[in-house]
């Protein structure tokens, strides 16, 4: 007999490895086609996520156990040691329980034979608690040592430390809380629904930081009825934060109700621009060179004076005079990395130069598209250096932008670093680490 939660999240494990897919896309249709709800599927979901996350230290404690890199073991049986290392160092999961599941898992798919390998190095695992294996195969380093010990790889442990700067001792709480599968943060679309009417009907709880943010612990978003009805939606409050900011920028001259998201997929940020420039009688343009995340952004965007173009925002064709533009820039995304658990894994240091040189490009062709007098806000999902001051600093100095204090248009939200931009953090936010700096451009 096959435990079937494990099942669906072995099969998850296998369409990453396999396929390079995204653990969040997968999952759902997994879900759906072996029937499971309620405490089955959060326990698949938990497995698979979990497993995603903590892949470097899964794979140093099966290479240890199995005597060979996990290069040389078979992919099918790597899935299911992943599986129930995680289950016995992550989990309230019993040690035999954690083994002979997995040991089914594998006998019914190949028989007794590879059944034994896997067997006896889950229970190599086994013989040694959470911690022996962390003081056993850690780094001596103290970023080493965090990052093996939470899940991250260590290039990235380094880039958190180097944006916290004189707050690096805060490094461990950071990678513990990246560690964590977070919470659903959902947005109550402005003028059709409030956050307290969206908490009451949902059941969750009104957020700390953006006045249309609420938390839901629990159940599936997309089966409220206000998310039905497109007078809510799925969305980080960091990137409800970041769309707002760019709203209460203040500018030089009468805001005539031009906006540009001139990253808009897949239309999150769009869509809440859109329904406070509706309030306003203001129009935004939403850009997006990929057709198929364009028509994620009409879909998102749908009855909002929101109007979307397929064109590179580095060369989008528009009108220049836009009072306001969003460059929520395309990133390494490890500012959200508890969302995407299989991201970590997948982004190299070596992403981050040609990153770079777009974000450059697409905030200068923000800058063309600007009026004198307007704001753009420069933003991405990364704390690294140089994907958020090293950029802006690039365009201060060949623009003459004036930098506005940003962390002035986040009222009401503490600690978002030393200025004038804004980093926020999920262990001191509970937000995706979102980074924003605001430029007005020189009459």
């Amino acid at each position: 007999m096959v435990d079937t939660p494990r099942l669906v999240a072995r099969d998850l494990l296998r369409a990453v490895r396999e396929r390079d897919a995204y653990a969040n896309l997968v999952l759902p249709a997994l879900l759906r086609e072996h029937r499971l709800s309620g405490r089955d599927a959060a326990f698949a979901t938990e497995l698979a996520y979990g497993a995603c996350r903590a892949l470097g230290i899964l794979d140093a404690v099966i290479a240890d156990c199995a005597g060979r890199t996990v290069d040389e073991i078979d992919g099918p049986l790597l899935d299911v040691l992943r599986l129930g290392v995680y289950q016995l160092l992550r989990t309230r999961v019993g040690a035999h329980a954690a083994v002979d599941t997995s040991v089914d898992l594998v006998r019914s798919e190949y028989g007794s034979g590879r059944a034994g390998f896997v067997n006896a190095v889950l229970r190599r695992a086994a013989a040694r608690s959470p911690q022996q294996w962390i003081e056993r195969l850690a780094p001596p380093d103290p970023v080493g040592r965090s990052a093996f010990e939470y899940g991250h790889p260590v290039w990235i442990a380094q880039a958190f430390a180097d944006a916290l700067g004189s707050r690096a001792g805060e490094l461990r709480e950071l990678l513990a809380a990246d560690d964590q599968r977070p919470i659903v943060h959902l947005v109550a679309r402005p003028g059709d629904i409030t956050a307290e009417e969206l908490a009451l009907i949902s059941g969750g709880e009104e957020g700390r930081w953006s006045p249309y943010a609420v938390y839901l612990d629990s159940g599936d978003p997309a089966q409220l009825e206000p998310v039905r009805e497109r007078m809510a939606g799925v969305q980080d409050e960091g990137s409800q934060l970041v769309a707002l900011s760019l709203t209460g920028a203040p500018l030089l001259g009468e805001d005539r109700g031009r906006w540009l998201d001139l990253c808009a997929g897949p239309g999150g940020k769009a869509a809440l621009l859109g329904a406070l420039a509706g309030i306003d009688g203001f129009e935004v343009d939403a850009v997006e060179p990929a057709e198929h995340r364009a028509e994620l952004v009409r879909k998102a965007t749908r009855d909002l004076p929101v109007t979307v173009h397929v064109a590179d925002g580095r060369d989008s064709g528009l009108t220049p005079g836009y009072d306001r533009i969003l460059v929520d820039a395309p990133c390494t995304g490890l500012g959200a990395l508890r969302r995407r658990p299989e991201a970590r894994w997948r982004r190299t240091p070596a992403d981050v130069p040609d990153l770079t040189g777009l974000q450059r490009e697409l905030l200068d062709a923000a800058w063309e598209l600007l009026r004198p007098g307007g704001v753009v806000v420069y933003s991405t999902c990364s704390p690294h250096l140089a994907e958020t001051v090293a950029v802006v600093a690039d365009v201060v100095r060949r623009t003459g932008a004036e930098q506005l204090e940003t962390r002035e248009l986040l009222p009401g939200v503490t600690d978002t670093g030393d200025g004038p931009a804004a980093q926020l953090w999920p262990h001191r936010h509970g937000t995706d680490a979102m980074f924003a700096a605001a430029l007005r451009k020189p009459l």
